[in-house]
């Protein structure tokens, strides 16, 4: 038997089963919204930005935007609009994320999320070789807000600061930039794996985390860090306590 999936894994378990009860495999197919980035950031000095989300599917569905907080800050300092919205198949929405800071000006960058959701409006008619599945597929992307005035930054992962004593990795970010990488970090030279507790590391946040006696004489740390667009770029080689970082 073979089986189709489209855009959600997560049915496969399902799919066995009912291949097995029905005894005829049918391809299953989900609904989803794609928004345009991978990462919206909201300029201070513009006070709202803008992201466009594509309904990818062929039917009609609902579109669910919400902005979410993250655990270290919960003000709420964005409004988006539309909230909730009919999106034809094939076609996209316009969404606003509006910047409510009041008369408190912005010091440093700040994170949020926003949770883009696709509900099917109607259940389509399935044919002879086809089963409908009505599942709505979220995506949750990072929301960067950026002050005014504060320079943009292409790489603000080269100003953590990397430090190892007592065995512990202690990594803290100085600047008035969100920084996103790769959990997992590299001791060089010993190619000892470490893994810090998030993806984010928020202006001013320090993070420690254990590593083993192997790491004890690393001069280095090896990140893989994300841009502010949220691409992957090369590994970054950090120093340790200001050491040089040795290959």
């Amino acid at each position: 038997m073979k089986f189709m999936l489209k855009n959600n894994p997560s049915v496969l378990t399902a799919t066995l089963f009912g291949a097995l009860v029905l005894t005829v495999a049918k391809p299953v197919i989900a609904d989803g919204m794609v928004p345009e980035t991978s990462v919206v950031i909201v300029n201070e000095a513009d006070g709202e930005a803008t992201m466009k989300v594509t309904n990818s599917d062929s039917t009609a569905s609902l579109l669910h935007v919400k902005v979410l907080d993250i655990p270290e800050d919960k003000e709420p300092l964005l409004l988006v609009t539309p909230s909730v919205t009919r999106v034809e198949a094939g076609k996209a929405q316009q969404v606003r994320f509006i910047l409510r800071t009041g008369n408190t000006p912005l010091k440093t960058q700040r994170l949020k999320r926003a949770s883009f959701e696709g509900i099917p409006s109607q259940k389509r008619e399935a044919t002879q070789n086809e089963s409908r599945v009505g599942v709505s597929v979220r995506q949750n992307l990072p929301v960067i807000i950026h002050p005014r005035g504060l320079a943009r930054n292409d790489s603000p992962w080269i100003g953590l600061q990397w430090s190892l004593s007592n065995g512990k990795l202690t990594v803290s970010n100085p600047s008035a930039y969100v920084v996103r990488l790769s959990p997992e970090v590299t001791l060089l030279p010993s190619q000892t794996r470490a893994q810090i507790a998030k993806s984010y590391i928020l202006p001013g946040e320090k993070l420690d985390v254990s590593v083993t006696s192997a790491a004890s004489s690393a001069s280095g740390v090896r990140i893989a860090p994300a841009t502010v667009y949220g691409y992957a770029v090369n590994h970054y080689d950090a120093p340790l306590n200001g050491k040089n970082v040795s290959q």
